[in-house]
């Protein structure tokens, strides 16, 4: 059902809205999707949308003003909405919604149970191998910092399977006792699988259990008069009290997530804390999009069916119980659906006492502290902004900022990039890499132009946003193209700078070049504006370097054969089989390449002149 607020009698509309659950999605004139709603009754929520104007918050307001359409999907349950709308927000990532990006998977540790000498290891991704997975944990820094635990603790091997096979000396990590050396014969069988066992243990949580397996040994061992391996004991129990006088969460039960969102300032954070078996598995910061000027019980709203609920098949790791720093409305549809798609149950709950109150308590401390960190970074960004805005002599400092880079090696695999900041800083889903051929693969002012030129008709015929100040990196002949660009597409209203490195290309010697203006601007190095440029510039220059080295390696892995129109997999085949490899396609003449079946002269000679280019 559609409905275009052009011609929007909306008592008519919101009559013919039912009072089931649904979907309701609104569309802007271009029929690009602004927001995605669930509503366990469409007819209520929609007609929200529709009071007075002083009724509605200023960010609905804004949405109502670019709204055209509405189109609603109705559901038999409101479990149904709530996945359909999930859906559609990773989908589409429409502009007014909440948006979390954070569709990693998570980290594993993988124990190699069925091998001789098991090994430990970094695991992303499917969980299809043999053997044992612990986690997930909250991000990599976690799990490595665990496994470099581990391996102090165990003294487990974590080498590839290929370099263990091959040694026929102990390599450095022996050395420095973080392993035993099982790759030649310095332990074991059975010992070393005591060693992964007590690690197994370690990641179930069952530290105090091996403790007190530990002491005993250590206590046998002293009665036997084994000092040095009474004394190895000693250490070995030592050093997990340290781990786990560092794990705050030690003695818990059960697995948990505890959430806490905090919002200010126009910025807003998510922090996420991960404890399986008793152990805290790290934390996560995530930073939603749109998420400013919402509160907390809207963040948190937003964010559970988005971290939670799998899509197309993708598997999240849902704990048995999560913990919430704020209320949430609707937590028993969530519920229901996380039940549904684990086949458990899985509480909510945000009002919880004793250790568990701790445990959100935590979570709302580091999620204040990077909400701080984060604005006092947007602080300073919006200070390099002002300055930039002072230096060029702006009514407003820029909201967008774009920057365009060309990189080349001799005019091979010519790759132009645009990256895109604006005061949160870059904004990388707006980023844009642009392959040059022909003639202005081998020329900077070429490729420069073929970029502006492909950049900005698009942006035109869309309709999308503009930047406010355009850098390009490069001199005054840079300057000329861009200037040209605009002026042909007939875009108006672009502050336009070129950013030359000094004579000595290093930082801090920068020459600004401005259109009209006949001597460059040189700033002080510390110049707050100065800062910004260069920081805008070097992702530019990254992002289009390594654009550059992906085509050139991909160039180079190619054969010449599978860069001549007309030769497919066959007629490749044939040729080198009839000349025994790719050198002697080389050395072949076109007299010789004729010969081969289905090679006509023209392709011969194609062939010929081919190699003799790539030579």
């Amino acid at each position: 059902m559609e409905q275009h607020l052009a011609r929007f009698d909306a008592q008519s509309f919101l009559r013919t809205l039912p009072n089931d659950p649904g979907v309701y999605r609104l569309l802007d004139r271009f029929g690009r999707l602004l927001y995605v709603g669930k509503a366990r009754s469409l007819k209520k929520r929609v007609a929200s949308y529709f009071r007075l104007p002083e009724q509605l918050t200023p960010k609905t307001r804004a949405l109502m003003s670019h709204t055209d359409s509405i189109e609603v999907t109705v559901t038999h349950t409101e479990t149904e909405a709530l996945l359909l709308e999930n859906n559609l927000i990773k989908e589409h990532r429409p502009r007014y919604n909440i948006v979390l990006r954070d569709d990693k998977s998570f980290p594993y540790i993988h124990v190699t149970t069925g091998d001789a000498f098991p090994r430990l290891s970094f695991h992303r991704g499917a969980r299809r191998g043999a053997g044992r997975y612990f986690g997930p944990f909250a991000s990599a820094g976690a799990t490595r910092s665990t496994l470099n635990q581990l391996q102090k603790l165990f003294r487990v091997r974590q080498c590839e399977d290929s370099y263990f096979e091959n040694r026929s000396r102990p390599c450095l990590q022996y050395q420095i006792e973080r392993c035993t050396a099982p790759c030649v014969g310095l332990i074991d069988e059975t010992t070393y699988g005591e060693d992964v066992r007590h690690a197994i243990m370690f990641l179930e949580g069952k530290s105090e259990e091996m403790i007190g397996e530990l002491v005993r040994r250590m206590e046998s061992a002293s009665r036997g008069l084994e000092f040095e391996l009474a004394a190895r004991y000693r250490d070995q129990i030592a050093n997990l009290r340290r781990v786990q006088a560092r794990q705050y969460v030690s003695g818990a039960k059960g697995n948990v997530d505890v959430a806490a969102a905090r919002a200010r300032e126009g910025v807003a954070v998510v922090e996420l804390f991960v404890i399986r078996n008793g152990q805290s598995l790290g934390s996560r910061t995530l930073r939603p999009t749109h998420g400013g000027d919402a509160g907390e019980g809207e963040l948190l709203r937003a964010f559970l069916p988005q971290h939670y609920l799998s899509r197309e098949g993708r598997e999240r790791p849902v704990p048995d119980e999560i913990l919430l720093s704020d209320a949430v409305d609707g937590v028993e549809v969530l519920e229901r659906a996380l039940g549904d798609q684990t086949g458990r149950k899985i509480s909510i709950r945000c009002n919880v006492r004793g250790e568990r109150a701790r445990w959100v308590a935590m979570a709302v401390d580091n999620a204040e502290l990077a909400l701080k960190q984060r604005i006092a970074s947007r602080a300073n960004l919006r200070g390099q902004f002002e300055a930039l805005q002072e230096l060029l002599g702006l009514d407003d400092p820029p909201g967008r900022i774009e920057c365009f880079d060309v990189s080349h090696t001799g005019g091979e695999s010519t790759v132009a990039s645009c990256v895109v900041f604006e005061h949160d800083g870059a904004k990388k889903s707006d980023y844009r890499r642009f392959n040059v051929t022909g003639e202005r693969a081998g020329d900077d002012y070429g490729a420069m132009r073929n970029a502006l030129e492909r950049r900005y008709a698009r942006l035109q015929r869309e309709e999308a946003a503009l930047p406010d100040l355009l850098l390009i990196d490069g001199g005054r002949g840079q300057l000329t193209q861009a200037v040209e660009v605009l002026a042909e597409l007939q875009i108006s209203g672009i502050v336009t700078v070129g950013v030359a490195k000094g004579t000595t290309r290093k930082p801090g010697l920068e020459r600004l070049f401005l259109p009209g203006r006949a001597a460059p601007i040189v700033l002080r190095p510390d110049s707050a504006a100065l800062h910004l440029i260069q920081r805008i510039r070097d992702e530019a220059h990254r992002f289009a370097i390594t654009g550059h080295r992906n085509r050139r390696s991909r160039t180079r892995r190619a054969s010449v054969l599978e860069r001549i129109p007309g030769i497919g997999a066959r007629r490749r085949q044939r040729l080198l089989s009839e000349f025994g490899g790719l050198q002697g396609v080389s050395r072949a003449g076109v007299e010789d390449l004729v010969r081969v079946r289905g090679i006509s002269r023209d392709l011969a000679l194609a062939i010929h002149e081919a190699f003799r280019d790539a030579s």
